[in-house]
């Protein structure tokens, strides 16, 4: 499956998180400048035409010249280039004759096509900017900063089903969020989609070659930021943390839901979010080894059901084994910061789209889990055994016109459950709007809904730590309540099945 985002397959705001994506740097911005009154002085007074041009130049060539040293974003090309064709305009002004009279300027009615083609260039740089920009992530709301670190586990007891190499077991890449203590504010913040630029980069690119996309269109995506610090010290006080396990979409990566976590995280929970090799786009392993996905679908609906069933039976394996090393950890069996700090008593599985379906077969075959998140995710697989735990879905707004098989599959896993399950329609909301794609993407409703760069993290995040904190920490009352303040709630299992609620 390739990415209309990771894992593609198939609201009411009424506030929003600070910290919109911001689409041009200092830098940038004065490059963009200096290309405008470049532009702007070839129609000055004579009087004020050179020191213009002097004064353009001036903030356009320092400008650039840093751009040159810290990487040139493609939004800015056009804007240099109608900088360049400018100065063409702008420079006679700086020529002089002997006789010091100022030298002949193109006639106006020449010059003017070119000026608005010059513009036309300056123009495309920050609209460019708007619609790829650098992602610049919510602050977390919760009581506690945010740590992360990543760790690489293996399984001693399962082959790689990927490989014909019958020693080669299977590994996965995991990266925890935490709640940690308050990091000085110049402390660099974690670089997104890697440990390093160098891996960002890599994974970045290999989503891009998934979407079937130039990977120069997200080149932005592997210079942001979190707001979490790597390996920040674990908050203090004794609190142990309950769990929140996370399975990317098909071909999308353990960090897709970094605003996600790290709110998530900023409330109290651990969260650990999984790269299945293989599955995932790009996993970059211990010592460099990168790892690139093999599961592609066949075309074949029958065909392709079966392959996703099986790819979400690997997941939900990934998923309980991960479950037991965090218990590992938990005990001490290994020196580490968190040990004695988890509640893996209290544990959840999540997940988006393909990684949802995942979630839901991990629940059914691991009593450990407690609830299950499904963000927009297509149940494949057995429905049998019973779901014992209390799930929450959240979907976009879909009908048997859109997709005649989405609904009756999901409703079927819900009420074929034991637990009360919430389903939560997202009014505005489309596939990607449950990942960090609205930070960085283009905001086409197709694709990322319509509740903006920062509606989109805020609605996800703030439903999922309403169903959380009602079944995991056992807060009262019941979590459609809440639920209700983000769209349409339609409750099932237990207690029968009640109808849709706006």
């Amino acid at each position: 499956m390739r990415w209309r985002g990771p894992g593609a397959e198939h609201g009411r705001v009424t506030e929003t998180i600070p910290g919109p994506s911001v689409p041009l740097s200092l830098p940038e911005v004065l490059v963009l400048l200096g290309a405008v009154a470049l532009l702007v002085a070839r129609w000055l007074p004579p009087a004020a035409r050179r020191p213009g041009t002097v004064a353009a130049g001036a903030v356009l060539v320092p400008s650039a010249i840093v751009l040159g040293v810290v990487g040139i974003r493609w939004q800015m090309l056009p804007v240099l280039a109608g900088a360049a064709v400018a100065s063409a305009f702008a420079l006679p002004s700086l020529l002089r004759r002997r006789t010091g009279r100022p030298a002949r300027r193109a006639r106006w009615w020449l010059a003017l096509p070119g000026s608005l083609a010059c513009a036309g260039l300056i123009a495309t740089g920050p609209a460019a900017a708007w619609a790829f920009p650098v992602p610049v992530f919510p602050e977390p709301t919760g009581d506690f900063a945010v740590g992360t670190r990543a760790v690489e586990w293996t399984d001693p007891l399962r082959p790689e089903g990927f490989t014909a190499d019958p020693d080669d077991r299977r590994t996965v890449v995991v990266q925890l969020w935490y709640p940690a203590q308050q990091s000085p504010a110049d402390v660099p913040r974690a670089q997104y989609l890697g440990r390093t630029q160098d891996e960002a980069r890599t994974v970045s690119e290999g989503l891009a070659d998934g979407a079937g996309l130039p990977g120069f269109l997200v080149d932005g995506v592997p210079r942001a930021r979190s707001r979490a610090v790597v390996d920040a010290p674990v908050a203090g006080g004794g609190e142990r943390f309950p769990v929140v396990l996370f399975s990317p979409g098909s071909n999308g990566v353990r960090s897709q839901n970094t605003a996600w976590a790290e709110e998530l995280a900023s409330h109290g929970y651990l969260v650990a979010a999984l790269d299945h090799p293989y599955d995932s786009s790009v996993v970059v392993l211990a010592g460099g080894r990168t790892v690139r996905a093999t599961t592609t679908s066949s075309g074949d609906r029958a065909r392709d059901e079966e392959l996703a069933a099986g790819w979400t039976a690997v997941r939900a394996d990934d998923l309980g084994f991960v479950l037991t090393r965090l218990e590992r950890l938990d005990r001490g069996e290994t020196a580490d910061p968190l040990t004695g700090r988890l509640d893996t008593g209290r544990a959840a599985v999540a997940g988006h789209s393909l990684g949802g379906a995942a979630a839901l077969q991990a629940a059914r075959q691991d009593r450990r889990f407690d609830a299950v998140v499904d963000l927009d995710g297509y149940p494949h697989g057995p429905t049998e055994p019973a779901l014992a735990q209390p799930a929450l879905a959240l979907t976009q707004e879909i009908t048997a016109g859109t997709d005649p098989r989405y609904l009756p599959r999901l409703t079927e896993a819900l009420e074929h459950s034991t637990a009360r399950s919430y389903r939560l329609t997202v009014p505005g909301a489309g596939h990607l709007t449950f990942t960090d794609g609205p930070l960085y993407l283009p905001p086409v409703p197709s694709i990322v809904g319509t509740l903006g760069r920062t509606g989109s993290p805020r609605v996800v995040a703030a439903a999922t730590l309403a169903f959380l904190d009602a079944t995991l920490r056992g807060r009262p009352g019941d979590p459609a309540d809440t639920l209700r303040a983000y769209g349409s709630v339609s409750s099932s299992g237990a207690r029968g099945t009640a109808a849709p609620t706006p």
